[in-house]
């Protein structure tokens, strides 16, 4: 253990590879990673789902909560590492099952407030005076309403020992139960009011964890602002407009070693923005695994995600055969809503010589789709930060992207000022319509019909910074302002390597009815 440095607790519910539903996973094994590199101690705090288990069998048992408080089954705590320590949380009663949140008939668990509540519970008791750790963190970060009730318990069962910060993924998903379950839970009564847990009339975890941190994140800008507003506060705006200063932006970053199309152990053919031929030869590869015909020349459009509402994927439905007709093939692989992914079904099937669907999660075709498309559509009526439109940029895949949240702040818009400006990197557009959608694709063909064009905007998106150079020392910033002064002062942190060049995209701080998260 390092007694200098300062310590964090990343308290998550999804970790890459192993337990993954969205961008949550990725930023829960890459963030820690940074913040580490940069000279912090920082260990992660995720259940031990069978897949977890599995990948470390040499886990071994550091503290025994047999009577964790509420109605919570016994659980242990278990320490691995990757290559830094973390820690599994152990109770077979709650996590040895298939799926994250969801009976694999796609169904939320009913003891979901049981089984992340004691997530939240463990973590309190790891921050508090009690812990049965020598390892004390000087700030504990809580990643969406799984870990929301941490700040709770710390301050109405454990004496607020340590300071929090809540970084909300997406708002809304919100952990929202009826009242009955305060008791199983062990929070106190007087915690259900309208500055508390309450939200009309139910519980929320994810307010608990708003109303109660020291202070509060989100994963872009643009999304900090926004969330300030009706339109996408999900009833929770007039608190974080209340909490405004202590609420901060922060862009993701992501893994340039994972996310890298010149050693990609998935793709067949490896390049980089010097060599994009490599890129051509992945989409006929694509094209053939699709078994879409094999056209070198032919624009492809690829679109990886959640089949939710969320996501647009109506709205691709709906402009398909418009695209199709200009010329292009689509393909598409995501789950998600039965009956979304029943419809692309269907769309494929009427046009099997231009669009390709995939339902279920393949990591390798992910990362196939996006080496081989040429374009990367995102028609997300929302999107809190999106780590795809990165992972694309970076593979020289230009998004369209309807401008909201985390894609506004990473896509520039092509035009003449960003021409001369040398910092396009896609298409995007508002408001979010079918026609807007489909008049912004053709004007994407139209520049990947002009070969000169198409080549500088592919090496102007993949120049851009994607590494967690910017997001580190803002969090940094965040976790001093938490912890006020028992932030370690003779250990500030080195100064992170930056892993790419600064671009005029990089992402920076800025100030600035709801339903329980599925399964993917």
């Amino acid at each position: 253990m390092n007694r200098t440095a300062a310590r964090i607790l990343f308290v998550t519910p999804e970790l890459a590879p192993w337990a993954k539903v969205g961008g949550l996973a990725e930023v829960s094994r890459d963030l820690p990673r940074a913040l580490a590199a940069a000279g912090l101690d920082v260990r992660v705090l995720v259940p031990a789902y069978p897949a977890l288990a599995a990948a470390f069998p040499d886990a071994h048992c550091v503290a025994d909560f047999p009577a964790p408080g509420g109605k919570f089954a016994p659980a242990r705590l278990l320490q691995a590492r990757d290559p830094d320590p973390i820690y599994l949380l152990d109770c077979p009663a709650y996590f040895d099952r298939p799926g994250l949140y969801q009976s694999p008939e796609g169904t939320d668990w009913p003891d979901n407030h049981l089984r992340f509540g004691l997530l939240s519970r463990i973590a309190a008791i790891l921050g508090g005076a009690g812990s049965p750790l020598a390892w004390h963190p000087h700030v504990i970060h809580c990643h969406d309403w799984q870990a929301g009730l941490t700040p709770a318990y710390l301050a109405h069962c454990d004496g607020g020992h340590v300071p929090t910060v809540m970084t909300v993924h997406n708002l809304a998903y919100q952990g929202i139960f009826p009242p009955h379950v305060l008791d199983e839970l062990g929070i106190p009564r007087e915690a259900f009011t309208v500055d508390g847990l309450e939200y009309y009339g139910n519980v929320s975890l994810l307010k608990a964890g708003l109303s109660y941190a020291t202070r509060i994140t989100t994963v872009s800008p643009s999304y900090a602002r926004e969330i300030q507003g009706p339109d996408l506060g999900f009833g929770l705006d007039p608190l974080l407009r209340r909490r405004a200063g202590e609420l901060a932006g922060i862009s993701n970053g992501i893994d340039l070693q994972h996310w890298n199309p010149a050693d990609d152990a998935y793709l067949e053919h490896h390049y980089d923005a010097s060599r994009l031929d490599g890129k051509l030869c992945n989409k006929v590869a694509l094209q053939r695994e699709l078994g879409l015909p094999e056209a070198r020349d032919m624009p492809l459009l690829g679109m990886v995600a959640r089949l939710v509402w969320q996501k647009g994927v109506d709205l691709l439905i709906e402009a398909a055969p418009a695209i199709a007709r200009m010329g292009a093939q689509i393909v598409v692989n995501g789950q998600g809503d039965r009956d979304i992914e029943k419809a692309l079904k269907a769309l494929a099937a009427r046009h099997p010589r231009d669009i390709a669907v995939r339902t279920g999660f393949d990591e390798g075709l992910n990362h196939r789709i996006v080496a081989g498309s040429d374009a990367f559509l995102m028609p997300s009526r929302y999107e809190p930060c999106g780590l795809l439109q990165l992972h694309s940029m970076r593979y020289g895949t230009l998004p369209v992207a309807h401008a909201t949240g985390g894609l506004a702040d990473s896509v520039m818009d092509t035009h003449a000022g960003t021409l001369r400006a040398r910092t396009a990197t896609g298409f995007s557009f508002s408001p979010l319509t079918v026609a807007n959608l489909v008049s912004t694709v053709e004007r994407a063909l139209d520049a990947y019909r002009a070969p000169v064009l198409w080549r500088t905007l592919q090496r102007y998106a993949m120049s851009s910074d994607f590494s967690w150079s910017a997001a580190v020392p803002a969090y940094i910033n965040v976790y001093r302002a938490a912890a006020g002064a028992g932030w370690p002062r003779t250990a500030e942190p080195r100064k992170p390597v930056a892993l790419t060049s600064p671009s005029p995209n990089a992402r920076a701080l800025a100030i600035g009815p709801a339903e329980r998260r599925p399964a993917a």
